[in-house]
């Protein structure tokens, strides 16, 4: 994505929100851990990795107004605003941090989720759906737009996957062919999901990139367009 800037010559601005990482890839310009030291949150309060991620997400977003502050002071100037949250999901999206976090940045600007889903792991029938089950739960939790990103299509191509949100019975075949899940109760739980997500795979924008090669960066800004356009239409007026 930041490449892709660079390429287009777009004007972004970036937001690292993971206390834990010890290095990015791109320029941040504004860095949780310039304000909250992750290690010393765990050494104060006795937290193990995820409590101390949590922790500081909370403390970090007592100060997020500022942020958005700054962000509405330099919005003018700029094409897109990426913010990047924790790997572990779930520190960010059920936390009080999490959730303040992205209730002000979605009620000051256009935002939309990006789910980033590994495609190679996803050949298994059953760690598909759990992601698909993720995915469904932070799309409901934030009530925001979401774009379903499979990424790694230089190893593993998606068409597998956006068949199986398609193709119910492509996907039955799936699971009847999975040796680990064809007996017993994580099958028929599989194809029962399957079925149930059926509205949420035809609301969600998906798409297929490699952020190696770059492979389908196009079509992600694509459907980060469509789903603006969603934010504006239906989300916005609800929120």
């Amino acid at each position: 994505i930041n490449l892709h800037m660079v390429a287009q010559n777009l004007r972004a601005y970036y937001i690292n929100l993971d206390p834990a990482v010890k290095n990015v890839p791109y320029q941040t310009n504004i860095d949780i851990r310039d304000t909250v030291n992750y290690k010393e949150v765990m050494q104060q309060y006795g937290l193990g990795p995820n409590g101390a991620i949590l922790t500081s997400l909370n403390l970090f977003a007592t100060r997020f107004h500022q942020v958005i502050e700054i962000l509405e002071n330099r919005a003018e100037s700029l094409d897109y605003i990426f913010v990047d949250t924790p790997g572990q999901i779930e520190a960010f999206t059920w936390s009080a941090g999490g959730q303040i976090i992205h209730d002000l940045l979605a009620s000051a600007f256009p935002t939309i989720i990006m789910y980033i889903t590994d495609t190679p792991r996803c050949k298994s029938p059953t760690t598909f759906m759990s992601n698909m089950l993720y995915a469904c739960s932070v799309l409901y939790k934030s009530r925001l737009p979401m774009l379903l990103t499979f990424n790694k299509t230089d190893i593993e191509s998606c068409e597998f996957a956006m068949q199986w949100m398609t193709d119910f019975e492509a996907y039955q075949d799936a699971v009847d062919s999975d040796s680990d899940t064809v007996e017993g109760y994580i099958g028929s739980l599989n194809r029962s999901l399957s079925l149930s997500l059926d509205e949420f795979y035809g609301v969600i924008e998906k798409v297929g990139v490699s952020a190696i090669t770059g492979e389908g960066i196009e079509d992600v800004f694509i459907s980060v367009a469509k789903a603006a356009k969603s934010y504006h239409d239906t989300y916005l007026p609800d929120l």
